[in-house]
Order: C-alpha cells, then sequence, then structure tokens
C-alpha cells in the first residue's frame, strides 16, 4: 500500500515563489510527506530566511537563494546552487510569477517583457538546465508548473498575463510530450483566485480594495471560500510524486468556477 507520508522521500525540489504563499506551502507539505532536500528561490531575502527556517524545523535541508527568475543568469544560477547542493534536482515547481495588471490597449512594450520574461521565459530555462542534469545523470524527474484559470482567457485587465500562462500551459505539454520516454514527467495546476499574502497586495495596490475584501470576495463565492494554498499544495505535492505514476501534460484546474460555464 502506497504511503503519502513517505511518497516524496526522494524528492529534492528547486520551488520559486518558494518564499511565502503557494510555494512555501508546497515546499511544506513536501516535507510532510519525506522530503529533505528544498531550494527556494525569491525576491527577499527575509522572508526567504523565515521560509528556510520552517523547513529546518522540519528536518529539510533547505536553503534560499535570492534571484529574479526573470533573469536568464538568475535561472542557471538556481540550478547549479541546487546540483551542488543536493547532486541531482529531480523536482522542479514553477510558482513564480507576475500578475501585473494590463490589458490590451494600455500594456506597455515594457510591461509585456517583463510578464513574459518572469511567467515564460524563467520557467523555460529553469526546465532546461533541470532537465539537461536529468538526462545526463539517467534519472527520473517531475516538473510542476502553477498556471492560472487565466490561461483559458482571463479578465480584460490581465491580457499579457493570460497570455503568459497560456504559453506555459502549451510548453507545459510540448516538455511532456518530449521527454516521457526519459520518465521526465511536466504537469500543471491552474488556480483559481487564491487567498494569499501576494493577492491581498494586489487587491490594495489595483484595486483599491478595503480592509476586509477576503471576506466580502469569499462570501460572493460558490463554495464560500478563496483557493487556499495548504489546500493546493496536496494535490501538487501528489503530482510532483511517484505516486501519481504516468501522469504528464495534464493541465489541472483547480477551481469552484468551472470554464466554459455561463451563469448557473
Amino acid at each position: 500500500m502506497l504511503d503519502p507520508n513517505t511518497r516524496n522521500k526522494d524528492t529534492k525540489a528547486i520551488i520559486t515563489g518558494g518564499a511565502q504563499g503557494i510555494g512555501l506551502a508546497i515546499a511544506r507539505q513536501l516535507a510532510a510527506e519525506g522530503c529533505k532536500s528544498i531550494l527556494l528561490v525569491g525576491r527577499t531575502p527575509e522572508k526567504g530566511a523565515k521560509a528556510v527556517d520552517q523547513l529546518k524545523a522540519l528536518g529539510v535541508d533547505a536553503l534560499f537563494v535570492q534571484a529574479d527568475v526573470s533573469k536568464v543568469g538568475d535561472c542557471g544560477r538556481i540550478v547549479a546552487t541546487a546540483l551542488d547542493r543536493f547532486g541531482i534536482v529531480n523536482g522542479l515547481v514553477n510558482a513564480a510569477a507576475t500578475s501585473a495588471r494590463g490589458s490590451l490597449i494600455e500594456t506597455t512594450p515594457e510591461l509585456f517583457d517583463q510578464i513574459f520574461a518572469t511567467n515564460v521565459r524563467g520557467p523555460f530555462f529553469l526546465m532546461q538546465g533541470v532537465v539537461k542534469r536529468l538526462l545526463e545523470a539517467n534519472a527520473p524527474g517531475s516538473i510542476l508548473n502553477i498556471l492560472s484559470m487565466s490561461a483559458h482567457a482571463g479578465q480584460s485587465f490581465l491580457n499579457p498575463y493570460s497570455s503568459s500562462k497560456g504559453a506555459l500551459a502549451t510548453m507545459t505539454k510540448n516538455v511532456a510530450s518530449s521527454y516521457r520516454t526519459k520518465r521526465i514527467r511536466c504537469n500543471a495546476i491552474l488556480p483559481g483566485w487564491m487567498d494569499t499574502p501576494a493577492e491581498a497586495e494586489i487587491q490594495k495596490k489595483f484595486h483599491g480594495a478595503p480592509d476586509d475584501w477576503l471576506q466580502k470576495a469569499e462570501a460572493s463565492m460558490p463554495m464560500g471560500q478563496l483557493v487556499k494554498p495548504d489546500q493546493l499544495a496536496i494535490l501538487a505535492a501528489y503530482m510532483l510524486s511517484p505516486h501519481s505514476g504516468v501522469m504528464t501534460g495534464a493541465l489541472v484546474d483547480y477551481d469552484q468556477n468551472v470554464a466554459g460555464v455561463v451563469g448557473e
């Protein structure tokens, strides 16, 4: 019988956006399932240090790398640091992203490039670095890309963001197809509206939301809540683990609103 408490005992992972929100929730879940080697990536050393302390308290050999995934050089440094520490990386979570607002009319070339550099180019080169080493070692591995329900279309003020997540969806399937015979799997989760610290900042910055925005938002949802990182992390850890078997190229909607449904 498969034991979920040990299913990630052999996982050695890189998690971008790992110092908070969904990235940190996935890291904690991996630790709960036996993972002992995790490299977190983020921009803020203070948050990174706190996250590392949490994981070390759970018995994880954890470290934090301050980096900007929109920079190809930083992506190379992230992978090199993890390989130097762990010897191999057989788990990658691309959770870092920017959800900067911009419509078709309002988006500047600079904003467009920044969104695609962070949400598409960064994951591409991180996957490239990890997969290269797995191929050299003839070792299996698992990649999980965190997308968004906005990849299906998205709101008017999320045009480049939604487009970037759509691109990453295609990339996920291409990588899955390209390396399945090498036992390297690549899947994605598409969360709906999430309850994270970053979302709280976005609501206040871009939408002038009041302090009780979360309570109002959750009251309007069919199931009375926004997506919770700790809940999603259980699925993420399963998809990364060997327990998910041959699952590859899957784009899993994780939301209470069903794509394509209009009204009740």
